[in-house]
């Protein structure tokens, strides 16, 4: 049986792969494609009358399958069917890293799933608070309530908005650009900054059109978001790349904090770096790339 390090709220979670847990040939091979997330699906993925085989296939998943590096959650079914404390149970007893909470509209959804979590840990031996939570927001309610949400409970690791819930919701068509989302990516972006938590976008619906995704990926990563939903393989590369600090960023972050720290030590607060003002939260920005930036792999200094 495989067992797997206890999960970190902070990791690097640039994407987060859709996997059908109702499908085998699926789940068994997931880890190879180097999302740094997969996320087993319960919910829409599976038929009604199929969860009970796709909660059994996720087990012996979870239990006998490698994943290597790669994050392992599951996003099970709504708290307002039959199925989701069963699929608590599942996903615990199993060994997941962490759960996504669907459609969740409120911090009491929150901590129901979060108390059922923590019966499941005592009734399978697993460390108490090894399993963590995310919150999946698809509606204005949730929209409105992002806050409470995500400071609801110490498990929580961020929050996603799912797009085609959301957009149907309000009554609106997917757009170029975003326009019918942005209001509703920013107050969740505000709510999981605020927190401390972290905050990922929806999946890309059609993945046939590359150019309107690396639009959208672009327009993530220059909002703050620290990753996107994903449904395919193909869409990790551009993901990953675009969500890695570049070469000029980790140079100037360099530049920043070895100038910082000989400023500190010179009693001075505020100097130059480059023709440009600076002082202590810039220091604190600049730490952030570099320590993103050695996450992804693309750091070669010796800071």
């Amino acid at each position: 049986m495989i067992q797997r390090p206890k999960p970190d709220k902070k990791r690097l979670r640039r994407t987060m792969m859709f996997i059908n847990s109702q499908k085998p040939g699926l789940i068994k091979d997931a880890y190879i494609y180097g999302s740094d997330s997969i996320i087993l699906d319960l919910e829409d993925a599976v038929a009604e009358n199929q969860k009970d085989a796709a909660r059994f296939s996720l087990y012996h998943a979870l239990k006998n399958i490698d994943y290597g590096n790669t994050e392992v959650l599951v996003r099970i079914n709504g708290l307002d069917t039959p199925h989701w404390q069963e699929d608590v149970r599942v996903c615990v007893a199993g060994g997941a890293d962490g759960i996504r909470i669907a459609k969740c509209e409120n911090a009491e959804m929150v901590r129901q799933v979060e108390a059922a979590v923590l019966a499941a840990e005592r009734e399978f031996g697993v460390e108490e608070g090894r399993t963590l939570l995310m919150a999946a927001l698809e509606s204005p309610v949730g929209i409105m309530n992002a806050y409470e949400i995500v400071t609801a409970s110490d498990r929580m690791l961020g929050c996603a908005i799912s797009g085609g819930d959301f957009r149907k919701s309000m009554h609106v068509q997917i757009q170029r650009g975003g326009v019918e989302m942005m209001v509703a990516r920013g107050q969740m972006l505000l709510a999981a900054r605020a927190a401390g938590v972290q905050c990922f976008d929806t999946m890309f619906p059609n993945i046939d059109d590359m150019e309107g995704f690396q639009a959208e990926v672009i327009q993530n990563h220059q909002m703050g978001f620290d990753g996107k939903s994903i449904v395919n393989p193909k869409q990790i590369a551009f993901v990953h790349e675009t969500f890695a600090p570049t070469e000029k960023e980790i140079v100037y972050a360099e530049k920043l904090v070895r100038g910082c720290q000989a400023q500190a030590d010179a009693g001075i607060g505020v100097y130059t770096v480059d023709g440009k003002m600076v002082d202590i939260p810039f220091f604190e920005d600049a730490k952030r790339i570099i320590s993103l930036a050695k996450a992804c792999g693309v750091y070669h200094g010796d800071l």
